[in-house]
């Protein structure tokens, strides 16, 4: 990429939130974060509406999936059935390991699903892997 990536990355867990942005920023390409806490608040960032007029279109999602207002599987489906949005890769980092839960995001258009480690060391390994895959490996549309 020629410029930072730029990510969205939706979660309501503020300490989540936090550590996820910190690894994102200290990465040898640091990207660009910008976070919303809810599914209508990603889905106003994704469509530019309100207070989110003025968004940058990232060039990744990161979603969790038990957010309030609107739940990730919903912003999802929402995300993978329009055809402004659909091509966004869409990765869910959460905390469930439900087979139900990864099968679902799947059928749903998910791009990867990774369960969040709940030891600090994996959880920052698990963060710079998404982006190392994302951002040093993988083709993403423009």
């Amino acid at each position: 990429m020629n410029s930072a990536p730029k990510i969205l990355l939706v979660d309501d867990n503020p300490a989540d939130a936090n550590l996820t942005c910190e690894v994102l920023a200290t990465s040898e390409n640091p990207a660009q974060v910008s976070t919303v806490q809810d599914g209508e608040q990603a889905l106003m960032f994704l469509h530019r509406m309100g207070q989110f007029a003025e968004a940058i279109r990232p060039d990744l999602i990161i979603l969790d999936l038990n957010l309030p207002r609107k739940d990730g599987r919903a912003v999802l489906a929402e995300v993978k059935a329009d055809p402004e949005l659909n091509e966004l890769p869409v990765v869910i980092f959460t905390t469930s390991h439900s087979a139900r839960d990864i099968a679902r995001c799947y059928e749903l258009g998910a791009n990867s699903y990774v369960s969040k480690p709940g030891n600090l060391g994996q959880f920052f390994s698990a963060v710079r892997s998404i982006e190392n895959f994302w951002f040093g490996f993988a083709s993403i549309p423009n």
